[in-house]
């Protein structure tokens, strides 16, 4: 469950990211190419955060947590992407 809210949230970090680049830039194109960037950067620092936090403190192995770190990464990612690749 706690996965699913990680990537919820991902989401909910890539809409703000373009509601705040687009605030800056007029065009949705160009937003875009700004938002996505800064939150996939965003993204793997909250991510790998959240990976340390199950190893340090949960008490799971790297290779355990390696698979989640994978899915929470990738899966906001990914739509991050396609929507900069829709709207280039």
């Amino acid at each position: 469950m706690r996965s699913v809210i990680f990537v919820i949230a991902g989401f909910a970090l890539l809409a703000l990211c373009i509601a705040a680049a687009r605030s800056f830039k007029p065009t949705l194109g160009s937003a875009v190419a700004i938002a996505v960037p800064v939150f996939i950067v965003l993204w793997l620092v909250a991510a790998g955060l959240n990976m340390w936090i199950g190893v340090s403190q949960a008490g799971y192995g790297v290779m355990e947590e390696l698979p989640v770190f994978m899915i929470i990464f990738l899966l906001p990612t990914a739509v991050a992407l396609l929507v900069k690749w829709n709207w280039r």
